[in-house]
């Protein structure tokens, strides 16, 4: 599989299909037992996760993984710690509290006593101060009302416009395919359908 520059792309498949499996490996999680991960020209299969980090590519997990006693303010510039440019840092920071008003009103909050749509905006958050050129979303959906889940697409959609290129994996099939440009539909380990989402919508 590959994901162009400015692609959203969709990878979707029911539970245990190893679309987080995906994910980990991309970020050296899991180690890849063959095969080959590149990114811009760079096999970066054996890199620790650190450095592909550095390089980049920034995941929003499943479940989130917040550190909910800290503030929100003190969890969203956790993301920032590979960052040198203050003004960038500064830029991200108040991109991504504008892109979620709820964070910017409350940021000497707890992180814990946040909703988990709210935690799920702060973990988003969290991987835009890391200035990514590839965000990996882990089911960003997952335990979400309709209202949330729909508030948190469109932020996807608004970071699309934006350039930024993003691998969603997501059990939601119609929404991601909604958004995304591409999809990969995977069973128990492979791909068995791929193509563009405006066709497999109506497959």
């Amino acid at each position: 599989m590959h994901v162009d520059k400015g692609e959203l792309i969709a990878l979707i498949g029911a539970n245990g299909a190893g679309k987080s499996t995906v994910l980990k490996t991309l970020s050296a999680l899991i180690r890849a037992e063959e095969g080959s991960i590149l990114f811009e020209g760079e096999d970066i299969t054996k890199m620790p996760s650190h450095e592909i980090v550095s390089r980049g590519i920034v995941q929003v997990p499943e479940g989130r993984q917040i550190f909910y006693k800290m503030t929100i303010e003190e969890n969203l510039k956790l993301g920032t710690y590979l960052q040198k440019d203050k003004k960038v840092i500064g830029e991200n920071f108040e991109r991504a509290v504008t892109l979620f008003p709820v964070l910017k009103q409350r940021l000497k909050q707890q992180a814990g006593t946040l909703s988990g749509g709210e935690q799920q905006m702060l973990a988003i958050g969290r991987a835009l101060l890391s200035n990514p050129k590839l965000l990996l979303l882990d089911e960003p959906s997952m335990g979400l009302s309709p209202l949330l889940t729909q508030q948190v697409f469109e932020v996807l959609e608004t970071l699309k416009k934006e350039g930024i290129t993003m691998l969603l994996v997501e059990q939601n099939a119609y929404d991601a395919l909604e958004i995304s440009d591409r999809a990969y539909i995977l069973e128990t380990g492979v791909i068995n359908m791929e193509g563009k989402s405006r066709e497999l919508i109506e497959d």
